[in-house]
């Protein structure tokens, strides 16, 4: 084989320094092409990278404008001639390319092309990818110290890829581990997980190409209209959609059984008209349960699969969901426990100090009453009564401050002891109607149910001066309805308003239940209220 021209190896000891020096993989891959026709004379140069299919996921190229490459269309996928340099080999030298039986010919609009050199990038014994250069200036054939030329900055292109692809690998390494430092800062500073799900969709969309990524609720199958977490990009919806896609779907496979899958899908695009593939990546998170879900990524139209380390990045964010929702779990059920304890201090400082302060104040009114007048007598007989009621109500309030509150009894027969325990206290007769089926209805919401209804009650006995009252609990289609009416003194409702605070309770009751509450009342006309409970 020839040896390389002086000025030749100065320009290949030129490009040696200038490649170690190029740190970014792009426009290391550019500069390669450039300088291959630089030395070798040729018109068009490319550098093919070999994918992770074995065909071509990237062709750099150079000579060709961006015009050209898109009358073009799609690029080659590494057959024929171009395929045969993906294998370690010696380089290719051609006079003419349409006289080889490899050759499969060029795609319309194609410039036309006649000599041919190409050699392999081999790093470690791996193929990277090859340096394709076709039409030698001048129309001549290209030459032996072309073919040796290429052969060295071939080698010197290998060493400087895998310096570049190293220093690209430790900053993505370093971004990635402070995203998901982000991602555990977000999940550990308390309240929603929203925040580290929203950075997590958006970090699992910048891994797999600037797509889209969804994060969706599961509970170990698929559902028509999933609960989505967190989403990024505009082809979430689309995304969500394919959760609920027919059973041969490969995504809605992967998620019923648990399993991961990248794979390249069809990307159709607003024309309808589909542009090729793009990568999809299914992860799912969680064990089991409620916390059970899945990330779902997808890349731009055109992009390769993710690399390994890309899909190791996205395991561990999806990791770091479920990590998230167990964590707000975690602490939902630690402030319920809280709440229920402070409940708990609440209802026996009212049942050990105020009930036995207002006992005591009653014990003596009642003793000092003999020795009264007969007026200031029956003003102290009713103290004493307005204070037994006060009592009643306030162990009413503690019963509700316990946990539990229905205990081991049925929604209706806690309804009609209320009934018939406010009768007793107050002389209203009061007729309590409830459907055995509002407590299937409402599951965990029926003790917020008689909670409300005891407040509507004791509201009753304190202000409307009733002679009789009606609490009836109705399970419709869609809905419970509740409604209580007594035919009380009545009271304008606007004027009521923002004065005391039962009204107001009953209202952040009926919120806090989903529920709508309506009142309605007139002086003189008594007053109704009416509770309406979606079911679901």
């Amino acid at each position: 084989m020839a040896s390389a021209s002086p000025d030749r190896r100065d320009l290949l000891l030129e490009a040696g320094l200038a490649l170690t020096s190029e740190l970014s993989l792009p426009s290391l891959l550019r500069r390669i092409v450039r300088l291959a026709c630089q030395l070798t004379d040729a018109r068009y140069g490319a550098l093919g990278v070999l994918g992770p299919g074995g065909g071509i996921s990237q062709f750099v190229t150079h000579g060709v404008s961006a015009v050209e490459r898109g009358r073009i269309g799609r690029l080659p996928e590494g057959r024929g001639i171009l395929g045969a340099l993906l294998r370690p080999g010696p380089p290719l030298r051609l006079d003419d390319l349409g006289s080889d039986s490899r050759s499969v010919g060029f795609p319309p609009h194609h410039p036309p092309m006649r000599s041919f050199l190409g050699a392999p990038v081999v790093i470690r014994r791996t193929v990277f990818g090859s340096i394709y250069l076709t039409e030698k200036q001048g129309g001549l054939p290209f030459t032996a110290d072309d073919q040796l030329s290429l052969e060295v900055l071939a080698g010197q292109a290998a060493v400087a890829v895998a310096n570049a692809t190293l220093y690209q690998r430790a900053v993505s390494r370093q971004r990635w581990l402070a995203a998901l430092r982000e991602v555990a800062q977000a999940t550990i500073t308390g309240g929603e997980p929203s925040e580290a799900l929203r950075l997590v969709a958006a970090y699992s969309r910048e891994l797999i190409g600037g797509g889209a990524a969804l994060l969706a609720r599961t509970d170990g199958g698929i559902r028509q209209e999933p609960e989505v977490l967190a989403a990024a990009g505009p082809g979430a919806r689309s995304l969500a959609r394919r959760l609920g896609a027919a059973t041969r779907d490969p995504v809605a496979g992967a998620v019923r059984r648990g399993r991961q899958l990248v794979i390249q899908v069809p990307a159709a695009t607003r024309t309808g008209r589909s542009p090729g593939t793009a990568p999809l990546a299914v992860l799912p998170f969680g064990q089991g349960g409620p916390n059970r879900g899945v990330l779902l990524a997808l890349g731009a139209a055109g992009a390769p699969l993710p690399e390994e380390e890309a899909v190791e990045m996205l395991t561990a964010l999806a990791a770091q969901t479920a990590v998230a929702l167990q964590f707000q779990q975690s602490q939902s059920e630690r402030q319920r426990l809280a709440l229920l304890d402070e409940r708990e201090r609440i209802a026996k400082e009212l049942h050990d100090g105020v009930i036995q302060s207002l006992f005591a104040v009653g014990m003596g009114l009642q003793a000092v009453a003999p020795a009264t007048d007969d007026v200031t007598r029956q003003r102290l007989e009713r103290a004493v009564l307005e204070l037994d009621q006060v009592i009643g109500d306030l162990r009413q309030y503690i019963f509700g401050l316990r946990p539990g509150i229905l205990g081991s009894s049925r929604l209706a027969d806690a309804m009609r002891r209320l009934g018939e325990d406010f009768q007793d206290r107050c002389g209203v007769h009061t007729v309590v109607e409830v459907d055995s089926e509002v407590e299937a209805r409402l599951g965990a919401q029926a003790g917020e149910l008689l909670q409300l209804t005891r407040e509507a009650l004791s509201n009753v006995g304190r202000h409307a001066q009733a002679t009789s009252c009606r609490v009836r609990a109705r399970a419709q289609a869609r809905s419970t309805v509740v409604t209580i009416s007594d035919d009380g003194r009545g009271f304008a409702v606007r004027r009521a308003r923002g004065r005391g605070q039962g009204l107001q309770n009953m209202r952040d009751r009926a919120r806090g239940i989903g529920g709508r509450l309506a009142i309605t009342s007139a002086p003189g006309r008594g007053a109704r209220l009416r509770l309406v409970v979606p079911h679901g």
